[in-house]
């Protein structure tokens, strides 16, 4: 990748990455531990600083959606070449597990 494309796909992993974090507090706060696959609540029984407990659970949802959307964004350069990364970031906001 050239260097303008390298910082591209920078940008997207640094979204996707912590996209994929916000929805995983997110799932850790709404979704049962059956339905996760692991134990649900974990991290607020643990006091951490997660994002719906700093920024609650709406603006967390918003954030999600605005850093999926800025992946997809950087993927621009890339052109119908990036399709499945687009994907990958949509689908961050579909997660269930």
């Amino acid at each position: 990748a050239k260097g303008s494309q390298f910082n591209c796909l920078c940008e997207y992993g640094l979204k996707i990455g912590l996209g994929f974090q916000v929805a995983d507090d997110i799932l850790d706060v709404c979704a049962s531990s059956e339905h996760l696959g692991k134990t649900a609540g974990k991290d607020t029984k643990r006091g951490k600083a997660t994002y719906p407990a700093v920024l609650g659970l709406e603006k967390s949802r918003q954030l999600a959606a605005k850093l999926a959307d800025e992946a997809v964004a950087a993927l621009e350069p890339f052109g119908k070449k990036a399709e499945s990364l687009r994907k990958l970031a949509m689908a961050l906001l579909e997660r269930t597990r």
